[in-house]
């Protein structure tokens, strides 16, 4: 088949959910591909600005997405719901890219104007809602930052949890009364993502 940018960014995308960031190179993707890697060249100048096109296409297709949500809700939502909205999505939607959170980490490094759009709609609810200027770049930072720590965590997570016998618990609950009580809840992860973000915008409402 013809190369294309857009297979190079599949291959890429692909390459990248195997080996991670740091050891995803041209001649791999090119092997993906049965081409030579110097003929990537002709579409992809290099690994960063591949990496800024497969960045670029897990935030624009989560910009789309929060758009979808946006657009659905009751024109009596808050600003509260409008980000409760962005920031679903967006974690919905990096998390179908293994390897989309690092991807949105490392964004601002390889200049991704799909996650630009990202934060320049969330400064936009921010700032509608009345918060001062001078804290809403913080803010929106502290959004995007949770989300792709949360999803992080999610794709990192073991498929089985660690077994745990009587005897370790009882040693639990004596070293770590705090963790182990119900002071933290277990809750789904949905519902600590839903609470987390209800806690920062509570925050956020403080300075206004």
């Amino acid at each position: 088949m013809k190369l294309t940018k857009e297979r190079i960014v599949d291959a890429g995308m692909a390459v990248f959910a195997e080996v991670g960031y740091q050891n995803l190179s041209m001649r791999q993707v090119a092997d993906r591909l049965d081409a030579h890697a110097g003929s990537l060249y002709y579409h992809v100048r290099g690994k960063d600005e591949l990496l800024a096109l497969m960045a670029d296409r897990v935030c624009r297709r989560a910009y789309d997405a929060g758009t979808e949500a946006l657009a659905a809700l009751p024109s009596a939502a808050t600003w509260q719901d409008r980000i409760h909205a962005q920031a679903t999505t967006l974690r919905l939607s990096i998390k179908q890219h293994p390897g989309g959170a690092q991807l949105l980490a490392e964004s601002p490094g390889v200049l991704s104007l799909g996650a630009l759009s990202l934060m320049e709609r969330l400064l936009r609810t921010l700032i509608d809602a009345g918060l001062p200027a001078d804290h809403c770049g913080i803010a929106a930072d502290t959004l995007l930052s949770h989300v792709t720590g949360f999803v992080l965590q999610e794709q990192n997570q073991p498929a089985t949890p660690p077994p745990v016998t009587a005897e370790l618990y009882k040693e639990l609950c004596e070293r770590f009364p705090l963790v182990m009580s119900p002071l933290v809840p277990r809750l789904s992860q949905d519902e600590k993502f839903a609470q987390g973000i209800r806690l920062l915008c509570t925050g956020f409402a403080a300075l206004s």
